[in-house]
């Protein structure tokens, strides 16, 4: 009989179905093994691989067929045009592997912590990338607290303690206070990790 392809569940019966199997059957190999494991910790898992959807349609949007976006940011994105009386995009979600899921991170600093470092920081370099420090892993890499809704407003440091010089600090964005975090131009970038 052998395992059912998780792409074809996502496929044919959707977000919720491939969650399901997912969790049951990781849970049936750390079960097997005598380990147990809260649900929820595998379910964050599977969630990060399932955030993105690939565009099928722009609809009034300024998307691209075939670009992968986070499901949030479609959600928004497609709101704000049917509040404008325009047409949504539509999209599919996309089953990511581990690895994809990790490099697809919408912050570069997460995405280099985990594999291809040089060309992730290559990347963000060279498109002006800004991290928004929204996440906890970015936050540890800089030293910063992490956003667990507290202490929000302490100021960053000059210094992001990853060993290049960084323009980090506070942006003011509708009223609420936004840390950021941008790497130098890529002239400066090669220069200070010579």
């Amino acid at each position: 009989e052998g395992h059912v392809n998780p792409q074809d569940i996502l496929r044919i019966k959707g977000r919720e179905a491939i969650q399901r199997y997912m969790v049951d059957e990781i849970q049936k190999v750390y079960r097997s093994q005598g380990v147990n494991i809260n649900d929820k910790h595998i379910e964050m898992v599977v969630r990060r691989m399932l955030q993105k959807v690939r565009v099928d349609s722009p609809g009034d949007t300024e998307l691209l067929p075939g670009e992968l976006i986070d499901r949030f940011t479609f959600e928004d994105i497609n709101a704000r045009v049917v509040a404008e009386a325009g047409e949504p995009a539509t999209a599919q979600t996309v089953l990511l592997g581990i690895t994809k899921a990790a490099l697809n991170s919408d912050s570069f600093l997460a995405a280099a912590s985990f594999q291809e470092t040089t060309r992730v920081l290559t990347e963000a370099a060279i498109n002006g990338k800004i991290d928004r420090l929204l996440g906890l892993k970015e936050n540890v890499i800089i030293g910063r607290l992490i956003p667990a809704h507290c202490c929000l407003e302490e100021e960053l440091t000059d210094d992001a303690g990853v060993g290049i010089e960084a323009e980090a600090g506070h942006k003011e964005v509708e009223g609420q206070i936004e840390p950021r975090f941008q790497l130098p131009p890529l002239e400066t970038f090669w220069e200070s990790i010579r």
